[in-house]
Parts: C-alpha cells; structure tokens; sequence
C-alpha cells in the first residue's frame, strides 16, 4: 500500500541546480531503501542513485560528483539534490522504494509518477 509522489522538476540552464523530493503518501519510508531513477525520451529506464536503511549511498558514474541522495524519515521523504546539470540530465526522474540484494539495489515495494527535469539553454 506504499505510494510514492515526486516533485521539483523544472525546465533548468546548464549548470544549474535542482532538488527533487520524493514523499510517501501513504505508507511509510523507514523500513524500505530508496532509488532515483531517470528516463529519457528512447532510452531505458536506469537507476542513478539509491539510499540504504542505514544512509548507506550509491551513485551511477554520470552522476558520480554531482548529485546527492538523501532521506528525511521524519519527514517521510527522500531526495535528490542535483547541480552542475547537463542537457544529458533531461529526462524524466522516478523515486521508488525497495532493497539491498548483495549491495546492490531493486526497486521491489513501489514506484511515483515521475517528475520532468528539462536542461537546456
């Protein structure tokens, strides 16, 4: 019954900055680990981030430097906090949440909708 809502997806310049939220809407966060994941017109869906129940974190190499997942159990919500942005980063960003599997992350317990994040100038 865990549904997940994202927002904070903008139309951005090159080298600009966005944070992305994730919230629960119903259900809880605590007990799960979480993933972004982004998608772009043609191309597969690919995780770029994820958080463990510890705050253990992990990054996909293109993103590597320049975004930073985080989560706010009290707030019942994760984020994405992305700077230095690239036309390559357009595309549409999905939060989900899920668990470790030998240190590496599924997307198991449900997904949001989605959020646009368009970087051009």
């Amino acid at each position: 019954q865990l549904q997940l809502v994202e927002s904070g997806g903008d139309s951005v310049q090159p080298g600009g900055s966005l944070r992305l939220s994730c919230v629960a809407s119903a259900g809880t966060l605590d007990t799960y680990a979480v993933g972004w994941h982004r998608q772009a017109p043609g191309t597969q869906r690919d995780l770029i981030a994820a958080i463990a129940i510890d705050g253990n974190t992990n990054y996909a190499d293109s993103v590597q430097g320049r975004f930073t997942i985080s989560r706010d159990n009290s707030a019942n919500a994760a984020y994405l906090q992305m700077n230095s942005l690239k036309p390559d980063d357009t595309a549409r960003y999905y939060c989900s949440a899920g668990n470790y599997y030998k240190g590496v992350y599924y997307s198991t317990a449900g997904w949001g909708q989605g959020t646009r994040v368009t970087v051009s100038s």
